[in-house]
C-alpha cells in the first residue's frame, strides 16, 4: 500500500498519510513518501494550495518505534542531508511543507504526537478537531523535538509555552492548542474545513498567494530595511502582471477571476 496518496483537483492538492493501521506512524518508507509528495506538489505549477491529512483514526501518532528498532540503519538515514534543503530527512517531512511555495493546510484529527505534530507544524494553517490530541512527545523518550520544531514550534507560541510543552510532553486538546496558538482554529470536520479554505485560496491570484507566503515566512528573520525591501520587490513583481490586472478587472466587474498558472 502506498504510504502517501496525492490527488489534485481544481488546483488543490490533497496529500493523505495512508498508513491507517499504524495510525500513520513514521517508518522509513513513510519518511521518503512524505518528502516525495511535498516535492511533487511544490513543483506542480497547477497546484495553488495543499491539504494535508491522515487516513483512519489519527493524523499521525509519530515515529513507528517498532520499525525504528528493527531497522539499524534508519537512524543514520534520517540524518542524511542533500544540497536541496538545510533539513535532514527527518526534518524534511515537516520542513518540506514550509519550503512548499504554496499554502499548506493541515487537517488534524485524532493523535498528532511527536513527529506527527511536527509535520502539522510545518503547515501554514492547522485546522483541528476539538478532541484532537496534540503532544510534543519526545521528552517521554528522553529526546528533544528534532524535526524542525526549532523553526516552527518556537515561532508559533511564546518561549515559555514551548518550553512547558517540551519539558512535560503533556497532551493538549484541539481547543487548548488553538488557545495557545499551536493551531489556527477548531472545526468539527477539520478535513472539510481545510478543503473549503484551500478552494478559497485557490480562487486567488496564484502569483500573489505565493508572494504572500514568501513574505510571511521570510520577513520575520530580516531587519526592518531588509523586510521593507522584500515587500517592495515582491510587489513590483506583481504590479502589472497578467494575473494582477485580471484580479483588478474581476473585482471591478464583480465577476469570478480567471487566473493562469505561470
Amino acid at each position: 500500500m502506498e504510504r502517501v496518496v496525492t490527488t489534485v483537483e481544481n488546483h488543490v492538492a490533497h496529500v493523505r498519510l495512508n498508513r491507517a493501521d499504524k495510525r500513520n506512524g513514521l517508518d522509513s518508507p513513510m519518511f521518503e513518501a512524505i518528502v516525495a509528495a511535498a516535492k511533487q506538489v511544490g513543483n506542480d505549477r497547477s497546484v495553488r494550495a495543499v491539504v494535508l491529512s491522515g487516513e483512519g483514526k489519527a493524523f499521525s501518532a509519530g515515529l513507528d518505534w517498532g520499525a525504528f528498532m528493527s531497522d539499524a540503519s534508519l537512524a543514520s538515514k534520517l540524518l542524511e542531508r542533500s544540497n536541496e534543503s538545510p533539513a535532514n530527512i527527518a526534518q524534511r517531512v515537516a520542513w518540506a511543507w514550509v519550503e512548499c511555495p504554496v499554502p499548506v493546510i493541515a487537517a488534524v484529527h485524532g493523535a498528532a504526537f511527536g513527529g506527527g505534530l511536527q509535520i502539522a507544524l510545518g503547515a501554514d494553517v492547522r485546522i483541528v478537531a476539538p478532541d484532537a490530541q496534540l503532544c510534543v512527545m519526545e521528552m517521554r523518550y528522553g529526546l528533544v523535538p528534532d524535526m524542525g520544531a526549532s523553526k516552527t514550534l518556537l515561532r508559533l507560541v511564546r518561549p515559555d509555552v514551548a518550553k512547558e510543552l517540551m519539558f512535560t510532553a503533556r497532551t493538549l486538546s484541539g481547543e487548548e492548542a488553538v488557545a495557545l496558538g499551536l493551531a489556527t482554529r477548531v472545526a468539527a470536520d477539520p478535513l472539510a474545513a481545510a478543503k473549503e479554505l484551500a478552494q478559497t485560496i485557490a480562487a486567488q491570484s496564484p502569483q500573489a498567494v505565493r508572494a504572500a507566503k514568501k513574505l510571511a515566512d521570510t520577513a520575520p528573520d530580516l531587519d526592518v530595511a531588509e523586510a521593507f525591501a522584500l515587500e517592495t520587490k515582491l510587489q513590483l513583481e506583481l504590479i502589472g502582471s497578467a494575473n494582477q490586472l485580471e484580479a483588478v478587472q474581476a473585482t471591478m466587474m464583480k465577476r469570478a477571476p480567471e487566473f493562469s498558472d505561470v
